[in-house]
């Protein structure tokens, strides 16, 4: 478990090595192969309920609530690849197919090294867009998805990394 002073010590992660891992039964075991350039929504919150006590008007109780998840949206330069294309037509025949994902921040270098994995579970599709075409710009064409999960856990990494 890390400590305060291990906190100063050890250099904060980096933001641009990672992999997204997308597990679509019947699909696709690891749909895109983890290709994916940007990865954000690797959210949660929580409501706070407040109860004013009558009478006592210095004070205020603040109780847990409810519990929500973000929207994660991905972004990749597109190939021939179009399993999530087939994720997303699978649910019009199957609604309750349901695909878990995990998110894996790597140390930077040659050895990827994982330094934590976050783990989205029951995710949908929700939305998937083509990307914009436009002769002129000479731009590459970016596919993007949004996927919906009921649950976000960071799992613990070994000292060692996996």
């Amino acid at each position: 478990m890390a400590t305060p002073t291990d906190e100063t010590v050890i250099a904060p992660f980096t933001a641009f090595a990672f992999a997204v891992e997308i597990d679509i039964p019947g699909v696709s075991p690891k749909a895109c192969s983890a290709a994916f350039s940007e990865c954000d929504g690797l959210e949660m919150t929580m409501d706070v309920k407040t109860i004013r006590e009558g009478g006592n008007n210095g004070r205020q109780i603040r109780l847990t609530g409810a519990f929500s998840f973000g929207q994660l949206t991905l972004k990749r330069g597109m190939t021939a690849n179009d399993e999530l294309w087939k994720w997303f037509e699978a649910m019009r025949t199957r609604p309750r197919l349901r695909a878990s994902a995990e998110v894996v921040v790597f140390a930077p270098g040659p050895q990827q090294k994982e330094r934590a994995r976050f783990i989205l579970t029951r995710c949908l599709p929700v939305k998937l867009k083509a990307p914009p075409l436009n002769a002129k710009d000479g731009m590459v064409a970016i596919e993007e998805l949004q996927i919906a999960y009921e649950s976000l856990t960071r799992k613990a990494v070994s000292e060692g990394g996996t």
